[in-house]
């Protein structure tokens, strides 16, 4: 049963954090379910072809992890106000951020087309691979601002508890999706074989159709918070916006970064080593979704609490998002590695392909339990407004840790194997900071801290 607490109506407990959890986990599995098609439907091009699709999409997950380290500004700022009843305040900052985040996405589109050959040849690819995946990027680059503002408003959506909205953008996003890359690669209904190029139209037009969607329901008033005017500039609070989520966004660029170094150096093995990387993250994505999901919910439910100055259901909401994370993606883990070589097999017939991609599978499943840790803790960290500590966890763990390691390896001449296992390392150390943190309890005074700074 869920308890709501009195005026606010905030759901509490381990159901209130499962109430918000759900849509957006399943919301997430059709991103994961889209994007393990994408690779799916250009496997039969070959590895250089798989290659590409990997790369373009680490570019946009890139483009995705910053805007969603903004947008921890947004989370915080809108589930504070929406929890202390301010709604009107909390819709003037569901604008703003639809402001924000249309401008970083202009700026992303213009620079991904502009430069989408350096940007590939710095992830150490060559010949068709190269070629295929700057491709790849200049298709994509246009249908970034839809991509952006659809995001914007499913962040603020989930802010205010609706989950349920961006659930059913999310189904239909992702049946389109489907369908036009199934369509634009293979050539069907009249249309010319894109190829792999294909796959980047058929994602772009869900973009267009989620973004258009959501701006229809927002206009004529069918979402839960008001519109104001777009074009109105309102800059001091894009600015808080901006300011709270900064750290976030930094910590998303640093995570990217180590990620993208952690992907060069897979890159020296070989295009087979490449591609067994992106689709063993693809296949286990369907378990990181669900820590995400728990993500969402108590990053939600924390800073309603907080803006209800309910800090013992905040702390509540945090420690069970992390239960229920963990104990979901762990059962999620358990089923990928158990079938881990049929699952790589279904996406390409390539023999070393599937050998490397079951070794990463096992040791990254084997993390499930750790990856829920960070997850849950992380987004309730953010909720709250402490957007600092998981920069400085992210900073230490996978640049100081995971990449260091990775490169000393490298130099030692450890086979890929050996650099896959630097994963365990990572995950290991960031599970202990942040329950760390969280036990402390300082976070919860972040925001509040952060305003009398603004009154000095």
């Amino acid at each position: 049963m869920e308890i709501l607490d009195e005026g606010a109506k905030i759901p509490r407990g381990s159901m209130g954090v499962w109430t918000l959890a759900w849509p957006s986990i399943i919301t997430n599995l059709f991103y994961a379910t889209s994007s393990i098609v994408a690779i799916k439907v250009v496997g039969n091009l070959g590895p250089d072809a798989i290659a590409a699709a990997v790369t373009g999409q680490r570019v946009t997950f890139i483009l995705q992890a910053v805007l969603t380290g903004v947008l921890a500004g947004s989370t915080a700022l809108i589930a504070r106000n929406w929890g202390s009843n301010d709604k009107l305040e909390a819709g003037v900052f569901f604008t703003r951020t639809v402001q924000l985040v249309l401008f970083l996405s202009m700026v992303s589109a213009i620079c991904v087309w502009q430069f989408a050959e350096p940007l590939v040849r710095f992830f150490g690819l060559k010949g068709q691979a190269l070629t295929l995946s700057i491709q790849y990027l200049q298709a994509i680059a246009p249908f970034y601002l839809a991509f952006g503002c659809g995001m914007g408003l499913i962040t603020a959506l989930r802010a205010v508890g609706d989950v349920k909205t961006p659930l059913f953008i999310g189904l239909i996003m992702n049946i389109f999706a489907i369908f036009f890359m199934l369509v634009f690669v293979n050539g069907w209904l009249g249309f010319p074989n894109y190829g792999v190029v294909g796959a980047a139209f058929g994602n772009g037009v869900s973009f267009v159709i989620g973004a258009s969607l959501l701006i229809v329901f927002w206009l004529s008033n069918q979402l839960p918070v008001r519109y104001f005017s777009i074009f109105d500039l309102d800059t001091l609070r894009v600015k808080e916006i901006f300011q709270v989520g900064l750290p976030a966004a930094l910590e998303q660029i640093i995570f990217q970064v180590g990620i993208t170094a952690f992907l060069i150096l897979v890159a020296y093995y070989g295009t087979e080593a490449y591609a067994a990387y992106g689709i063993g993250v693809q296949i286990l994505s369907f378990s990181f979704v669900i820590g995400f999901g728990f993500s969402i919910a108590g990053a939600t439910l924390v800073g309603q609490h907080l803006g209800a100055k309910n800090q013992d259901q905040a702390k509540r909401a945090g420690w069970g998002a992390m239960r229920l994370s963990i104990i979901s993606m762990t059962f999620f883990g358990i089923i990928i590695a158990v079938f881990a070589e049929p699952l790589a097999r279904f996406m390409i017939d390539n023999d070393e392909v599937v050998r490397l991609t079951v070794i990463f599978i096992w040791l990254l499943g084997s993390m499930q339990p750790l990856m829920a840790i960070e997850f849950s803790l992380g987004g309730a960290l953010r909720g709250a407004g402490d957007t600092k500590t998981p920069l400085a966890i992210t900073l230490t763990c996978l640049l100081f840790i995971r990449v260091f390691l990775a490169i000393i390896f490298f130099l030692l001449d450890a086979r890929i194997e050996i650099i896959f296992s630097t994963l365990v390392a990572d995950y290991v150390v960031k599970g202990f900071l942040y329950v760390t943190r969280f036990r402390s309890d300082r976070w919860m005074n972040s925001l509040k801290s952060r305003e009398a700074d603004q009154l000095i």
